[in-house]
Formats: C-alpha cells, structure tokens, sequence
C-alpha cells in the first residue's frame, strides 16, 4: 500500500486552527489553561488575561479558572509564596522588589503581603551581602566613591532599602578595604 499524501482527500484533518477549537468555551478554555499551566505555574490573573486576549467569553472563563482552583490547579497562595521566596533566594531581591514582581504577575494584594511576610529583615540583609560580595571583585579597582555608587545602585534595584544598602555597603568596603576607610562615604 502507497503512504498518503498531506493532501489526501481520505486523509480528515482540520487546518490548525481548528484543531485547538474543540465545541463550547468551555471546552476552549480549559485546553488554554491547561496548555499554559502544563508550561509554568500562573495566577487566575495570568489565565483570565490568557483567556480574554483568545476571545473566550468572561462567564466561561471565569467558571473555567473557578473549577481550576477549586481542584488545586489554580493557587494564588501557594504561587505567591514560591515566586517570593525564589526571586528572594536566587535573584537577591529585598521584600519590596519581590512585592513587586509578585502584583505584575496579577496575584491578589492578601497573598502577596503574606508572601512578602516570609522574609525577614535578617535575610534581607544576609541577600544583601552576598549580593555586593558577588559584585565587589569586578568594582574592586575603581575609586571608592564609585564603587559605593555601583553597589549601592545594585542593591537599590533589587529594592533594598537606602539605609541597608549603605549599611551593607560601608560593611562590605571596610572589610576589603581596611577597618574606616569608607565611614564617610555613605550617608543614611
């Protein structure tokens, strides 16, 4: 027997977009959702948006996401808590920075303060400092003030505080440096 063709006419297969449009809204929404979730964890914000930028109606969308959490595929809480604690470990980034990435990603203000909740001050600071110990070899050569300029620009866009980026700062250089060499040059 002869192989087929692609352009067979025995051979029934539907152009490409119709083969991700199965019947009802429904049936559309939970193939996107689940092909989105099979990729990354995401928010309901992060599906819904999916949802309405592929034109599926609000009131199937919406019943869709809420099965979907009901049954655990959809957990703003649990997302909330992950990304915070993984942007925080890995990326370095302070409390307020990962507040931030956390409501760009449309998750709900209660899980993204009791996900902002798990990291302490202390590991802050710990973050902090691996940070600017990472980064002091490559400024290490340059004047004083430049090198307390470059890294507490680095710690000020990952979101720490002023007060903690010159702190950890003026700790990091006195310890490369020698003991006062840089207690003026970063003030509170």
């Amino acid at each position: 027997m002869a192989p087929r063709r692609a352009d067979d006419p025995s051979i029934n297969v539907p152009p490409e977009d119709e083969q991700d449009a199965p019947g009802d809204p429904e049936s559309v929404a939970r193939a996107i959702c689940l092909r989105l979730l099979t990729q990354r964890a995401r928010s309901r914000a992060e599906l819904a948006e999916a949802l309405h930028r592929r034109g599926v109606p609000d009131d199937a969308a919406s019943a869709v996401l809420t099965r979907y959490a009901e049954v655990g595929l959809i957990d703003d809480e649990s997302l909330a808590r992950n990304v915070a604690l993984t942007q925080h470990q890995e990326r370095g980034l302070a409390g307020r920075a990962v507040a931030v990435k956390l409501r760009q990603r449309g998750l709900p203000e209660p899980a993204v303060d009791s996900a902002v909740a798990l990291i302490d001050q202390d590991s802050e600071r710990e973050a902090a400092r691996r940070l600017v110990a990472r980064k002091l070899p490559a400024v290490r050569g340059l004047p004083e003030q430049t090198q307390v300029r470059r890294l507490v620009g680095l710690l000020a866009r990952r979101g720490y505080s002023p007060s903690m980026a010159g702190d950890v700062v003026r700790e990091a250089l006195a310890g490369s440096i020698g003991p006062g060499a840089s207690d003026d040059l970063v003030a509170d």
